[in-house]
């Protein structure tokens, strides 16, 4: 099986290359995760300087997110812009509807085309892979109705293909566990505050110090339901109280573990029966 996925995906990753090579000028919408540091990546393999990225700064992510983006930056040479966004001054964004990802992405790409048209790069391009067709993303209309190209889905690239690719070409992120924006965290309806984004951070932070790196730290009102991979179960239950004892100081009154484990997008529409 393993053999017929890297087969598969050193031939899509040709085609990808003829793609990015038809674009001839690209900006890369660059946010340090598996598949926009490949994208990024294989961009800058074919075309050359004729390639840049770009990564928006904001209270929809965390700080250490920020810090690692940067530091792949840093030892790549990725050339990459940052720009500040102020997500929060969105009215939709901040009062959490069902189609919230779609105001984000929205205005967060409205600024990446500005970038572009300011700089000379006027096609821009992100990371969505066939596999994440499979959920519920509004945000991918956003993208639509504003040009936005993503070539990997194009090829048919799918997550675990782009894992196998990244390795391939020696990236830091190949084996890195899927990003989500913080609000994410909070279920559809409930007002987002950038003090409430804080909290999470700031909860997800104590997890993964103690070497939960892949969490999420879910908000129901002055609840925090946590969500980690289930064979790590025993693992947290020896030591609860030295990861509920913090989370409670961050000002939540209860801190529950959630028995179905970490799953992607768990407060998305199509999931809440699960």
């Amino acid at each position: 099986m393993d053999k017929i996925i890297k087969e598969n995906a050193y031939k899509k990753e040709e085609e990808l290359i003829k793609r990015l090579k038809s674009l001839r000028k690209v900006l890369v919408a660059f946010s340090g995760g598996v598949d926009s540091t490949y994208l990024l990546s294989i961009a800058i393999e074919a075309l050359g300087g004729n390639c840049k990225a770009v990564f928006a700064r904001g209270v929809m992510i965390s700080s250490q997110e920020e810090k690692e983006a940067l530091a792949l930056v840093e030892h790549y040479k990725f050339p990459v812009d940052v720009i500040d966004i102020d997500i929060l001054a969105s009215k939709e964004f901040r009062e959490n509807p069902p189609d919230r990802c779609y105001f984000c992405k929205r205005k967060l790409f409205e600024k990446f085309l500005l970038s572009g048209q300011q700089t000379g790069y006027l096609t821009v391009i992100e990371g969505t892979n066939a596999s994440d067709v499979m959920d519920y993303r509004p945000g991918r209309v956003a993208l639509q109705e504003l040009g936005i190209l993503s070539p990997l889905l194009e090829v048919g690239l799918t997550k675990a293909e782009i894992r196998v690719l990244s390795q391939r070409r020696n990236l830091r992120t190949w084996n890195k566990p899927s990003m989500a924006c913080l609000a994410s965290r909070v279920p559809f309806g409930d007002s987002i505050t950038a003090e409430l984004l804080q909290r999470i951070e700031q909860a997800e932070a104590i997890l993964h110090d103690k070497g939960y790196i892949e969490c999420r730290v879910r908000v129901h009102d002055d609840i925090a339901r946590i969500e980690i991979p289930v064979e790590v179960f025993s693992k947290f239950v020896q030591e609860c109280s030295e990861i509920t004892v913090p989370l409670l100081n961050t000002g939540f009154k209860f801190v529950t573990l959630d028995l179905l484990g970490l799953r992607s997008g768990s407060l998305n529409p199509n999931k809440l029966e699960a």
